[in-house]
């Protein structure tokens, strides 16, 4: 075995890692490994609660990549089964559970966009259901009988509902017993997950042991900030990069985020030297990360335009010819059809780019919004129309909308 062999499958293994439990554990695999040419089990599990994955999601699929390129078993694992329980990490009540009609319409979603970044021939996807289904209800049981609630209720977010009186139903304490009988029953040799799953991801070593197996190594990625830089990347927030967002659109919410932001997402969403890209001009090595991950999910195609697109909007800083949204407000949609008007917050909302009226407060109070060049800051504030006039409205750094009052 080359120690430079292994020393490159280490060093790649652990880029962007929070924590392996244990590391020699690691260590004493890979040797193993490489001595023995038998490539380890490397699982991760993801819930299918929502249709579409982000960029976030895929801080994991790339840890999985980079076992998948060191010639490694990947497996990729649809909690259908778990997804229909609800995760209880970092809720402070117990979550709506998800149909099975719900659950199997999102993971069917799932496949096809995690084959933009692994091999589909290299990747072997698995649904938790097989295994849970076939369980009868001794067997659920038993497994139960494996852990104390006492050990349960050492997870924080079960202790705080707990000493805050908050419901904790007892299926909720289901969700990390059958993760990590995931484990027994894929005999897991690597899981990986983020650092708010390290609880879950503990049980599958317990549970390994009881059940006779060598436990599995955990590997903790970082939870990736979305386009704001401050909170995790979630829909919720507002702040994600869909894999399913059109070309244009990715590529502009990359060139959005901070310049220490993009050097996260080198990191943790590609291979790049990361003393290659320091040594770049932050808005040259921005663009190439935003040409990159658009080519990705894109194509070569979708990552020419949406380049073009850019520049031709945001550097030119000219009003695009095709603006994201034109509105047309008549004598119905104003305050007064003699003096038509509308809030500033209600104007953003007509345009249909922004998800909520909390976020249109909280670009106002960023400074930025612009109506025909002028910063709106005030969420109470009243835009005047007048009759057959355009007004453009540049929203944040990378949406457009037409305005106009026609009077009926």
């Amino acid at each position: 075995m080359s120690d430079k062999k292994f020393q490159h499958q280490l060093e790649l293994i652990l880029r962007g890692t929070v924590e392996v439990i244990q590391f020699d554990e690691l260590k004493d695999k890979l040797t193993t490994s490489l001595k023995e040419n038998r490539p380890l089990r490397i699982k991760a599990g993801f819930d299918p609660t929502a249709p579409d994955l982000h960029l976030g999601h895929t801080v994991l699929i790339q840890k999985l990549k980079h076992f998948q390129d060191l010639g490694h078993d990947v497996i990729f694992l649809i909690g259908d089964f778990t997804g229909m329980i609800g995760d209880p990490t970092g809720v402070s009540e117990t979550r709506v559970a998800l149909t099975k009609e719900q659950v199997l319409d999102n993971a069917k979603t799932y496949e096809k966009q995690i084959f933009k970044t692994l091999d589909p021939q290299k990747t072997r996807i698995e649904f938790n259901s097989r295994w849970m289904s076939e369980m009868h209800a001794e067997d659920m049981v038993q497994l139960c009988s494996h852990y104390s609630v006492a050990r349960m209720l050492e997870r924080d977010d079960f202790a705080n509902r707990y000493r805050e009186q908050k419901p904790i139903s007892v299926h909720e304490f289901l969700y990390p017993l059958v993760q990590g009988y995931d484990s027994v029953a894929l005999k897991a040799d690597v899981e990986l997950g983020g650092t708010d799953q390290k609880f879950n991801l503990l049980v599958g070593r317990d549970l390994q042991r009881d059940y006779g197996q060598k436990p599995q190594t955990v590997i903790t990625m970082p939870l990736l900030e979305g386009t704001d830089g401050v909170r995790k990347m979630s829909k919720s927030f507002g702040n994600y990069i869909a894999l399913e967002d059109k070309p244009g659109d990715m590529y502009g919410k990359i060139m959005s985020i901070s310049d220490t932001l993009m050097r996260r997402y080198y990191e943790l969403l590609t291979t790049e030297d990361l003393s290659i890209i320091a040594a770049q001009h932050p808005m040259e090595a921005k663009k190439a990360l935003a040409e990159r991950i658009v080519f990705q999910y894109h194509g070569e195609a979708g990552a020419e335009q949406a380049k073009a697109d850019f520049q031709q909007r945001f550097q030119s800083k000219d009003f695009p010819d095709e603006p994201d949204a034109h509105v047309v407000l008549t004598s119905l949609d104003v305050d007064s059809a003699d003096a038509p008007g509308l809030g500033v917050v209600d104007v953003l909302m007509r345009t249909g780019l922004l998800p909520s009226k909390a976020e249109a407060r909280r670009l106002l109070a960023q400074n930025a919004i612009q109506l025909d060049g002028q910063k709106l800051t005030d969420p109470n504030g009243h835009i005047a129309f007048e009759v057959h006039r355009q007004y453009h409205m540049k929203i944040g750094k990378r949406k457009f909308a037409l305005l106009e009052f026609k009077k009926d």
